[in-house]
């Protein structure tokens, strides 16, 4: 019994570290669609963040700066985003695609360019960097059986997400901005006609929604890779943070659930025994996906409206339309 609970913590504990990413990519997700806008470009946003984040760690040795300029990276690519749906009026699919194409090619071309100039041809951020995202002590807590090692025992990053989950609810369902927002997303003319700065707000949440999927990319660079930069870094992890804003019902704490779900998916294949069962990686692989389509279909069953996506999601706002 204790060896199975031994590998029952050990597979919840690294489904909790799986997930941290993926809700930095979701909220971010959903923040921008709150807006009425969708960002395929949640994958080269995250890449943007990783390589930025991981370059002025690796170069400045400041946690503060690293995480400073992950956002920020993640942030300016969604400002590039921005510029082109709701200001020139683009098409948001193929800006969002165009978006990742940009991030992915940027961040190998940075990070590899990084490692051909370190001395061993591996850059790794330095051991005191590490440990700032090395599990923190919280005293009683995280000695406390069973759950002490569970919910207690994480890096700084891992409470921000979960923090900022919280936050992103109540901020969208108990302040006046948020319910501005929720205005926007789901009728621009009648929240313009109500006398809310419409593209204001698009801008501003965009960047934000951005800057929170930076924050995933420099969260992978720093503990998923342990300071090391690897080429094509963030792996799909952008795609399931897209279809994890589905199964999440654009509502953030569902978010906080969800990517644990879908940490837990991507985790699984390490703790199957292959005596036990033999299933090729690849089917893993497709579990968070098939897990979405399945959400999909019991959502379009319910036709339950909070379960659907923003109605002026996808649709640019053209004020002399009104």
């Amino acid at each position: 019994m204790t060896g199975f609970w031994d590998q029952t913590s050990a597979f919840l504990y690294a489904a909790i570290l799986a997930s941290v990413p993926l809700l930095y990519g979701t909220l971010g997700e959903i923040l921008t669609q709150k807006a009425g806008n969708i960002n395929l470009g949640v994958e080269g946003m995250m890449y943007l963040g990783a390589v930025f984040g991981f370059l002025v760690g690796y170069g400045t040795d400041s946690l503060v700066l690293t995480l400073l300029s992950g956002f920020l990276a993640g942030a300016a690519g969604a400002l590039i985003y921005a510029f082109l749906t709701v200001t020139l009026k683009a098409n948001q699919n193929v800006s969002g695609l165009t978006l990742t194409i940009f991030g992915t090619g940027v961040a190998n071309f940075l990070g590899e360019k990084a490692k051909m100039n370190a001395p061993l041809g591996t850059a790794f951020m330095s051991d005191r960097l590490r440990s700032f995202m090395s599990p923190m002590d919280l005293g009683a807590f995280s000695r406390l059986p069973v759950i002490g090692p569970l919910l207690f025992q994480h890096s700084i990053m891992t409470y921000l997400a979960l923090m900022a989950g919280v936050a992103m609810h109540l901020y969208l369902k108990r302040s006046r901005p948020g319910l501005n927002l929720r205005a926007v997303g789901e009728n621009p003319a009648a929240a313009d006609a109500m006398g809310v700065p419409v593209a204001a707000y698009k801008y501003v949440h965009i960047l934000i929604g951005g800057g929170l999927c930076g924050l995933g990319g420099v969260y992978i660079s720093m503990v998923t890779c342990l300071g090391n930069w690897q080429p094509n870094i963030i792996a799909g992890q952008g795609w399931i943070a897209m279809a994890l804003v589905i199964f999440a019902s654009w509502k953030p704490l569902r978010a906080i659930l969800g990517s644990l779900v879908f940490g837990a998916l991507s985790v699984l294949r390490l703790y199957i025994p292959k005596s036990l069962i033999d299933i090729p990686a690849a089917l893993f692989s497709m579990l968070p996906f098939v897990v979405t389509c399945l959400v999909l279909v019991v959502s379009s069953i319910r036709m339950r409206r909070e379960h659907q996506q923003p109605a002026g999601c996808g649709v640019n706002y053209f004020r002399e339309e009104r």
